[in-house]
């Protein structure tokens, strides 16, 4: 199974076009699977029952939770496909399994406010770094709030996709999949202001947001970033890069945006992932309800 598990990963980087992070999260998942199966002395594929696979996962069951025992079910039903596909047949075990109950949770998202102390915040420190370094987080903060990208997607960007004379940015996505977002006036400003200060903290190379020496910045260090401002900005919710996507989502739906143009800027493939952010609280539903419902006045009469 293992070597099979190795050309299958291989074509998921090479031909399917998955990203390195999901491609090593299935090889985890399908070598845990593996070693468990070849513990009960099964090591042909064609010998692999659903209840094989349904003693892997109870053996995790305990030490996991619902999401990553989904995670790993995903794994197995994507492999037994191809496999399936490479023999010719419809065999697939992991498609006789049913997939774990999730809870389900509410996006967490800033308020209007919050979000606004945050990406205004100032960076602590003197000196000509310290001010290079915080116009860059502005301009990072105010993107990943203005524009909903993905902490990955942000800093993967190259300076030649931000254009501020048009507004926008060419993002690559999950799946290779290149989408323009427009970028707002806050946004554009606070980009217009970082990119000279970018050369000066290093005058070659693509990247756009970049550490203190030199090199592209990464996801943690984003995160430990926006943690520095969230305690500047006295912002107390648990404030990080996928918080202020869904803020970004949420407050666009929030001021009438169509959930189709929040998919398309969120580069999501289904509109059931966008609909997720459609969440809204009691007093929100009866703001709506009052204003818009011909029975929802408190004068109404019949």
């Amino acid at each position: 199974m293992r070597t099979a598990v190795d050309r299958f990963l291989q074509q998921l980087l090479a031909i399917r076009g998955r990203s390195p992070r999901t491609v090593d999260a299935y090889r985890r998942d399908l070598l845990q699977a593996a070693s468990h199966l070849e513990e009960r002395g099964i090591t042909e594929l064609d010998s692999i029952e659903p209840r094989d696979l349904r003693s892997f996962l109870a053996v995790v069951h305990g030490a996991s939770s619902p999401a990553t025992r989904a995670r790993k079910l995903a794994a197995l039903r994507s492999f037994f496909d191809w496999v399936a596909e490479r023999e010719g047949h419809e065999r697939n075990p992991a498609r006789r399994l049913s997939s774990p109950k999730q809870a389900r949770t509410l996006p967490r998202v800033l308020g209007v406010g919050e979000a606004t102390r945050l990406v205004e915040a100032e960076r602590p420190g003197d000196g000509l770094r310290a001010d290079l370094l915080g116009l860059r987080d502005r301009a990072l903060t105010e993107l990943l709030y203005g524009s909903g990208l993905r902490v990955s997607e942000a800093v993967g960007l190259d300076t030649a996709r931000i254009d501020l004379r048009r507004g926008e940015v060419r993002v690559l996505g999950k799946g290779g999949k290149e989408r323009l977002v427009p970028l707002g006036g806050p946004c554009r400003a606070a980009l217009a202001e970082y990119l000279p200060a970018r050369r000066l903290l290093h005058p070659e190379g693509d990247a756009l947001f970049l550490n203190a020496r030199g090199g592209r910045l990464t996801a943690r260090s984003v995160q430990r970033l926006l943690k520095q401002r969230a305690l500047v900005a006295a912002v107390d919710k648990g404030v990080n890069p996928h918080a202020l996507r869904h803020s970004f989502a949420t407050h666009l739906l929030d001021g009438g945006a169509d959930l189709r143009s929040i998919q398309e800027m969120l580069g999501h493939a289904s509109l059931s992932t966008t609909q997720k952010y459609t969440h809204r609280t009691v007093e929100g539903l009866l703001g709506v309800h009052r204003a818009c419902h011909p029975r929802g006045k408190d004068d109404a009469s019949d």
